[in-house]
């Protein structure tokens, strides 16, 4: 779904989009304005260039710096947009954080739970946060992102797997849980996708992993972005409880 495809689909949504200074996130929260969402940009870093760019677009929304495992940080942003905006009508829980460390012989307790600390403690904080508006405005959308990693086994991934699997768990929990009172949660499980998260891949690796993606080529932020912005839609409506990939067909293999 393009731009041009997703403008209006969300209008007059106000949208909360975590990691939204780099990556997907900032990928998601310039589709979502670019589809007429209210953006809230959230992150610890570089959101307020992401809101920036959004409003020289055209766009609307405003941004916050976010702690996502920190339960303050959450009840501050939650109330300055209740305050500005009075309602919270989805939340895209994109913020994550890998190692190179990350082996059963080689993670720390320290790297373990910074991990778990920010991918799943985030996206529970996260949820946890906006349910209470959402269930008083009668409607809600959440679209956690997970990984392929929390699929499918994965070399280095220890941790990273671990808090992925348990966002979509945890994500098929909630859906369940709130499917009648008109809250829809699903997750999106990236594949290598082409960002600043993938550090110092060497070019043979890069090459290998595009070689063994049966599309042939890498996904990008916007690509990620595109599936989060339609399950944030009124698109999606009848759409709960699921984990879409964007892997070019990795998975399925």
């Amino acid at each position: 779904m393009s731009s041009e495809r997703a403008a209006g689909t969300l209008d007059g949504r106000t949208i909360v989009v975590t990691g939204a200074g780099s990556g997907i996130g900032k990928a998601t929260a310039q589709l979502a304005a670019a589809a007429g969402a209210y953006v809230v940009a959230v992150d610890i870093k570089n959101q307020d260039g992401t809101l920036s760019e959004i409003l020289s677009a055209g766009g609307q929304g405003e941004a916050w710096t976010l702690d996502i495992s920190d339960r303050d940080s959450w009840s501050s942003v939650v109330e300055g947009v209740l305050a500005s905006r009075g309602k919270i009508d989805g939340l895209a829980n994109v913020a994550g954080i890998v190692s190179d460390a990350d082996a059963l012989t080689t993670q720390t307790d320290e790297g373990w739970n910074k991990i778990l600390g920010v991918n799943l403690r985030g996206a529970f904080l996260g949820m946890q946060s906006v349910i209470q508006p959402m269930l008083d405005a009668g409607a809600g959308k959440i679209v956690n992102v997970a990984s392929t990693a929390g699929l499918i086994g994965m070399p280095n991934t220890l941790a990273y797997s671990a808090s992925k699997g348990g966002v979509i768990a945890m994500s098929r929990q909630v859906a369940i849980e709130y499917a009648a009172r008109n809250i829809r949660v699903n997750v999106v499980a990236p594949g290598v996708t082409q960002t600043a998260m993938l550090g110092d891949i060497t070019e043979d690796l890069l090459s290998a992993v595009t070689a063994a993606t049966p599309t042939g080529v890498l996904g990008t932020a916007e690509d990620v972005g595109n599936a989060i912005v339609f399950l944030l839609s009124p698109l999606s409506d009848q759409i709960s409880g699921q984990v879409i990939p964007v892997d070019g067909a990795w998975t399925a293999q």
